[in-house]
């Protein structure tokens, strides 16, 4: 019974690749792959030795399974929901046994919670997986598929496969402002940090580019000094730290001009640039528009602001977590990361250059 229930799945999984290989990939059958930090990991850090964790409760508390997951928030993450629009289960992580099989056709998410640009960013986490062996997983990912499907349709499937990197936050946070008088902050000023932080970031997205990534949505940082994390630490009165806000403020436009640069260098609008400091800002200064009550407090944490340490089934916990803008003292709740995710699928120019996830979506299936 075991050989014939084995001898069967290898039937099934066949007559899939068989229908996924003969289908335009163009028609719907779309692989999505994450790269980033926190805002994007959904559990990898679970595989691995590390501090950077959200395995506990509160975690996942809204979760379909109301279990923790990895995700660093109360439910669903950013991936999640484009995951959502685009009609497709959500890419498992890569470091899940799971993923093998007919599962690898939906992409990967290779996101490790604490890293950044820089290799030495978020070392105080000890085992997360850094960017460069974030691409090195998606290679490794092309050479296991091509192993079911044949190396030039795995190639296709990661150049039309959707991508999605967030990375830049932590190389503020947790190196050049980790502590007083950091080795980053004694080697840079604030504005050569940024420079030299976005040519780094530059090489990244070519590499990414050269394995073949050829839709990649690259998000911004948010409003690093409006995190309850760093009210807790910085504000009087709830205003935002203004030594991180002038961190984003000279990262992102610079951030904007290389992703420009980078298209102009492949002859194709091939990075898009979602400014997720506008949507972050646009509930951040006006809550109850958006129906949250606070922008400032955490619904998870301690502390002023529940800013103060990591959320633990010991911290303070809100009833509804739908009414507050962040979940924990860093990372937006669920309902924060609809907004963003509306934004990115329909916003203006002014939120996704130059062009916005539905418009990629219809221009591909016109091919």
């Amino acid at each position: 019974m075991e050989g014939s229930l084995s001898w069967c799945s290898l039937v099934v999984l066949a007559l899939m690749v068989m229908a996924f290989v003969n289908a335009p990939l163009g028609a719907g059958a779309r692989a999505f792959f994450v790269f980033g930090d926190s805002l994007v990991d959904n559990g990898n850090n679970d595989f691995l030795v590390t501090t950077a964790r959200a395995d506990s409760p509160p975690y996942g508390i809204d979760y379909p399974t109301h279990r923790p997951t990895g995700r660093f928030s109360n439910g669903l993450n950013i991936p999640d929901l484009i995951s959502e629009h685009m009609g497709m289960e959500s890419p498992l992580p890569y470091l899940n046994p799971l993923l093998k099989g007919d599962k690898l056709l939906n992409g990967a998410n290779f996101a490790s919670a604490g890293i950044g640009i820089l290799n030495d960013t978020g070392v105080q986490f000890l085992n997360i997986i850094r960017i460069w062996k974030q691409i090195e997983y998606l290679e490794q990912y092309q050479a296991r598929l091509a192993d079911i499907i044949g190396p030039d349709q795995a190639r296709q499937v990661v150049n039309e496969g959707m991508v999605l990197i967030s990375l830049g936050g932590n190389d503020f946070v947790n190196n050049y402002y980790l502590v007083p008088f950091s080795a980053r902050s004694r080697q840079y000023s604030l504005p050569d940090y940024v420079r030299y932080v976005v040519s780094e970031y530059r090489n990244i997205l070519s590499k990414m580019y050269d394995v073949g990534a050829r839709k990649v949505l690259v998000m911004g940082t948010g409003p690093m000094g409006c995190v309850p994390a760093e009210l807790a630490q910085h504000s009087r009165a709830g205003e935002c730290s203004i030594e991180l806000q002038r961190a984003s403020d000279l990262f992102n436009p610079q951030l904007n001009d290389m992703l420009k640069s980078l298209n102009d260098e492949k002859g194709d609008q091939v990075f898009v640039a979602a400014n997720t400091m506008k949507m972050h800002m646009d509930f951040i200064s006006d809550p109850q528009a958006y129906g949250f009550v606070t922008s400032k407090v955490a619904c998870c944490g301690q502390g002023p602001y529940n800013g103060l340490g990591l959320c633990t089934p010991m911290s303070n916990l809100c009833p509804n977590r739908d009414i507050y803008a962040f979940w924990d003292p860093f990372h937006p709740s669920e309902r924060a990361n609809r907004i963003i995710v509306q934004q990115m699928i329909g916003g203006a120019q002014s939120y996704m250059s130059p062009m916005n996830l539905s418009t990629i979506l219809a221009m591909d299936s016109k091919f």
